[in-house]
């Protein structure tokens, strides 16, 4: 058993109550809020700044089981109740930090970065948060604890990092998805997996107030964000870039949001950062909102005073394509404590913004292009300077939008008129024909 410590508690510090990780519980029972997991700061202080550099350093990416991973490399700080034994991990993290140099160049800005969490097992950022939510109940089964199954509500990656990591555990999973609302990609990967995938005839909110039904009448584990384990991973993100970073902070950290648990996932791993002394100073977040599913962006606009849940419309970015985020008290929280901002953007904006990044050599999910579509209002606002070190969170592989590009590129997006268009040119199998085509494209 580790020498550390972790629990659940309730986000409300004045509520006070505490609750074992191997409870089965979302909410405080005597609140109502959200919980959250907290560590024993006191045990993980007794080694210095600089030995918990050295230890995650000597991991990072390493063979040996399970610190290769890069969340559980980070074991002590996201879930030491877990033992070795039950960790359900696919080596996850490590993702590539992309200097998006050309396209920094042609914006007149010299330090942009890309943060493709794409590059993982499942093609999306969910898989840091699934690999401690499954390896939790892994222990609690080992520990005798009856767990059926574990269910999402999902718009596509939750539901393929859920079916994924269930499957390598061989633990039941169940997937409430919207029907017609998720790309064939993301309907195949749970598919594959072996998960009961239920296709429901309503949109992510109605399958996420299925699916807390379900799960709280039958016992059957809840594998959403609202479960504050799925964060405890995500945001390793946070200390994976400043370990890529050599330890410096970013200035700058721009993150779609649909659900929110990733932009309160973000701030936890800077904040206990610097309370165990690994950075000094914090950077200022950027959430970005698609236009048709923006209630915390309307929410911004007057000063987090106040919040109301709105009827998510159809978007490009279906991933974030809700009206009812469960997270949003621990969002709003955290933008005040690091002076974030929230900024959205329309259909042709993501479409254009994805389009236009592709073209320097990422190949963007919709969603990224809600936060690339961010940036770039920010920065014709002058938010930036231009020396500023700005990170930019790609949450899943272009691959799995292949609707969305193929769309974008023949110009069958509705709505969308595709600036960046890059057609086949059709031809005849003739030598002059193909030379001339070639030489205009290269004289363009």
């Amino acid at each position: 058993m580790s020498e550390f410590r972790a629990w659940f508690a309730c986000i409300d510090d004045e509520c006070g109550e505490t609750y074992s990780l191997d409870e089965i519980i979302y909410r405080c029972r005597k609140c109502g809020n959200l919980l959250e997991v907290r560590h024993d700061m006191g045990q993980l202080k007794e080694k210095s700044a600089d030995e918990w550099r050295e230890l995650f350093d000597n991991r990072y990416r390493k063979q040996s089981w399970p610190h290769g991973s890069s969340v559980w490399g980070k074991k002590e700080w996201v879930c030491p109740y877990v033992e070795d034994e039950n960790v359900v991990s696919m080596y996850e993290g490590a993702t590539n930090l992309f200097w998006a140099e050309r396209f920094g160049s042609q914006i007149g800005m010299e330090d942009i970065w890309l943060k493709m969490c794409g590059n993982s097992h499942t093609g999306s950022f969910k898989d840091l948060g699934m690999t401690v939510l499954v390896s939790v109940v892994k222990q609690m089964t080992a520990d005798g604890k009856s767990i059926p199954a574990v269910a999402c509500a999902s718009t596509g990656d939750t539901s393929a990092a859920l079916a994924a990591y269930c499957a390598s555990a061989g633990i039941p999973a169940i997937v409430f998805l919207p029907k017609d609302k998720v790309s064939v990609a993301q309907l195949v990967q749970p598919i594959s997996n072996g998960a009961l995938v239920l296709s429901l005839d309503t949109d992510f909110d109605g399958c996420m107030e299925m699916v807390q039904k379900v799960c709280t009448r039958n016992n059957i584990y809840l594998a959403n964000s609202i479960n504050s384990l799925r964060i405890e991973g995500q945001k390793t993100i946070s200390i994976e870039l400043c370990q890529q970073f050599d330890w410096e902070v970013p200035d700058w950290i721009v993150i779609p949001g649909g659900n929110l648990g990733n932009i309160s996932a973000l701030g936890k791993g800077f904040l206990m950062m610097r309370e165990l002394g690994l950075i000094n100073k914090l950077p200022r977040l950027v959430c970005a909102q698609a236009e048709h599913a923006n209630p915390l962006y309307q929410s911004y606009l007057k000063n987090f005073e106040e919040f109301h849940p709105v009827k998510a419309k159809k978007t490009l970015a279906n991933a974030i394509q809700i009206g009812n985020p469960v997270s949003v008290n621990k969002a709003i929280r955290t933008l005040r404590e690091f002076d974030g901002i929230v900024e959205q953007a329309s259909e042709q904006e993501l479409a254009d913004a994805a389009a236009l990044v592709d073209k320097t050599g990422t190949f963007n999910c919709p969603h990224t292009g809600v936060a690339l579509a961010a940036f770039l209002k920010l920065k014709e606002r002058k938010v930036f300077k231009k020396s500023d070190r700005v990170v930019i969170v790609s949450t899943a592989h272009g691959l799995k939008f292949v609707e969305f590009k193929i769309g974008y590129h023949m110009g069958q997006l509705e709505g969308v008129f595709s600036k960046y268009a890059n057609r086949p040119v059709e031809l005849p199998p003739d030598y002059d024909a193909i030379t001339e085509t070639i030489f205009k494209s290269i004289e363009k």
